[in-house]
């Protein structure tokens, strides 16, 4: 079974923004585990977890999980989002399967 990486977006000017972004990101893991997939979905395993340790903790730790992983899904838009940019280059770097929703 491969492992999936869902990136993108997660934070946002409000509270509502941060629900959208991560319900998008839900949506596509639901997508993956359907067709077949391991998913690791960061949006969902720290939801709302913001402030509880500093942001370097979270965005290195996923860093680790997306090296280790076989593919990663770059959710809509994701080039607003610096944390997404940076796991794109990464997985370019690792040549990573990427699939762009």
């Amino acid at each position: 079974m491969k492992v999936i990486y869902i990136a993108g977006a997660y934070r946002s000017n409000s509270i509502n923004g941060i629900y959208d972004n991560i319900q998008k990101a839900r949506k596509a893991s639901l997508l993956f585990w359907k067709r077949g997939y391991a998913v690791i979905c960061p949006h969902m395993n720290t939801a709302m977890m913001d402030g509880a340790c500093p942001d370097d903790v979270w965005l290195n730790g996923y860093i680790e999980l997306l090296k280790r992983s076989d593919v990663v899904v770059m959710l809509k838009n994701w080039e607003r989002s610096a944390g997404a940019i940076k796991e794109h280059a990464i997985a370019q770097q690792y040549n990573k399967e990427i699939i762009y929703l």
